[in-house]
């Protein structure tokens, strides 16, 4: 979308210098992004989301069992 806007010369001018962003249309675009994962982030999307909805599930048998793992030699361990 085309849009003009005017924007805050120090507060572009302090952005740039934090971020590297070396153009005015990068750095618009790269601020809605941010904004948008703070927002999501306030609001619980994201991991968080994925943990609660499998804690709800309330499985009878645990979906990740631990692995057994066989005694191995270690050639670096044996070393030291």
């Amino acid at each position: 979308m085309r849009t003009n806007i005017v924007l805050d010369d120090q507060l572009t001018h302090e952005a740039f210098l934090l971020t590297g962003i070396k153009t005015k249309k990068e750095l618009v675009d790269f601020a809605l992004k941010e904004l948008i994962r703070i927002k999501k982030q306030e609001r619980g999307e994201g991991l968080c989301t994925v943990f609660k909805a499998l804690h709800q599930l309330k499985l009878t048998s645990d979906p990740f069992p631990d692995i057994q793992r066989e005694d191995r030699s270690n050639a670096f361990a044996d070393e030291l």
